[in-house]
């Protein structure tokens, strides 16, 4: 009797578990973008991106600014929380989401805020802009560059001019929470 009952379930366990590991397999989503690689831009290409403008491009990205790569992973922190520039240099910051928590629930971005805004206030009316992308509208003068909202091992790359006058620029993760709990940074122009 143990034997009948058995032998369907030695016949049928290779073909589930074959069935399983094809649809687990497959292929793993693709970056947003491209590592930046130095060369000319593009005679058009804009001296400022905002939020939304991203530089990501389905072949190889070129970026013409001084590179810097910068991490958020589900710590909610960023690995670079200081960058130095000298007054008007062009970078190319590509931001990499190195979490693995989904996008909807531990999603980050990189933001860079002009002169004289309150990285609080800003966080505050970013947490109400769920529909588009925690970057409000109603804000987007005070932004001097933005990646996309990105969700595990996807990475963005903006290109900007950093401002003309010396001072401390704050930069931050703008999905809710993320600035409260230290998910920011300072660009300093000399």
């Amino acid at each position: 009797m143990t034997l009948t009952i058995l032998r369907p379930i030695r016949l049928f366990a290779p073909i589930v578990a074959a069935a399983m590991l094809a649809a687990c397999g497959g292929s793993e989503p693709e970056p947003a973008g491209q590592t930046p690689t130095a060369g000319p831009a593009p005679a058009a290409a804009p001296a400022v991106s905002g939020p939304g403008d991203s530089t990501a491009a389905a072949g190889p990205a070129v970026h013409d600014g001084r590179p810097i790569e910068i991490t958020g992973d589900d710590t909610i922190r960023f690995n670079l929380t200081e960058i130095r520039a000298k007054a008007g240099e062009r970078l190319s910051v590509t931001f990499v989401n190195t979490g693995t928590m989904p996008k909807f629930s531990m999603g980050h971005n990189w933001v860079l805020l002009a002169g004289g805004v309150d990285p609080e206030a800003f966080a505050s009316d970013a947490a109400q802009a769920a529909t588009t992308d925690y970057l409000p509208a109603a804000r987007g003068g005070d932004i001097i560059a933005a990646t996309k909202l990105l969700g595990p091992n996807e990475r963005d790359t903006v290109t900007f001019d950093a401002p003309s006058a010396p001072g401390r620029y704050d930069y931050l993760c703008s999905f809710p929470g993320h600035f409260q709990v230290g998910m920011r940074g300072v660009l300093i122009v000399e």
